[in-house]
């Protein structure tokens, strides 16, 4: 059996970068859930360290793209205006990457999945919460949840797409103001786990080498945003996420 990357087949990395690439593809639709596939999907054949090394540079690479997709300048005020969310979010994240270490894995399975698979049964329930302004204690809160499960696992989006969706924001914003959060997410995220371990010598060409599939998909995916309806594909993204939460509860829950 041909070895690449260290111990790591070749049947098991092209099996992770179909992951990647069908991560990617949902990324591009709807504009995220590319932690929380790559984590829950090369799981199950990978180990959860190095899934989780994995997911890191594809994710700040697509992240870093979308943020910028409509300038800089729309950037840097979409940063301004959601400032408290990325500090508080931005602290939780680097504490919640130190816990990686000392969490059993069953533990970070549920940690991740139960949280998910919550809030896709309710956005797939129909329930939309609304919020008529932004407020600092829930601005904060939910930033801390969001980091603190970024740092844990590499997935932070439920949160942070919970609240844009209860304070109704326009598609176009949602989407860009996704990828700053993420964005800026990614970067301590891999700064994070470079200190945590997590990503070193051995597992960063892995993760290198998943933004090719991880950018080909997201490239795609975008074509298909632009031609198909926003809804049915959101509507088959949460079912998508539905399943893989599902299976790392699984996981967690049986061992």
């Amino acid at each position: 059996m041909d070895m690449v990357f260290g111990s790591l087949s070749a049947q098991l990395f092209f099996a992770a970068s179909a992951v990647a690439f069908f991560a990617g593809t949902v990324k591009g639709i709807v504009g995220f859930a590319m932690p929380i596939i790559m984590i829950s999907g090369m799981s199950t054949f990978l180990d959860p360290d190095l899934a989780l090394a994995g997911l890191i540079l594809p994710t700040l690479f697509t992240n870093v793209h979308q943020a910028g997709r409509q300038g800089a300048a729309v950037a840097w005020e979409t940063t301004k205006r959601f400032r408290l969310f990325l500090i508080v979010g931005g602290i939780a994240l680097i504490l919640g990457a130190q816990l990686v270490a000392v969490l059993e894995r069953n533990t970070l399975f549920i940690v991740i999945g139960g949280p998910v698979l919550l809030f896709v049964s309710l956005q797939l329930l129909g329930w939309r919460p609304q919020l008529q302004r932004r407020t600092v204690g829930i601005e904060a809160g939910v930033a801390s949840i969001a980091g603190l499960s970024g740092g844990l696992s590499g997935v932070w989006g439920p949160p942070t797409i919970l609240y844009l969706t209860a304070l109704n924001t326009p598609k176009a914003d949602h989407v860009r103001v996704q990828g700053v959060v993420y964005g800026l997410g990614s970067v301590l995220l891999l700064v994070a786990h470079i200190k945590s371990g997590i990503l070193n010598l051995a597992t960063i060409p892995f993760s290198l080498a998943l933004v090719v599939p991880a950018a080909l998909g997201m490239m795609l995916g975008l074509k298909i945003q632009d031609r198909f309806d926003q809804e049915t594909f959101r509507t088959a993204t949460l079912v998508v996420l539905l399943f893989a939460a599902a299976n790392l509860l699984r996981r967690g829950l049986t061992g």
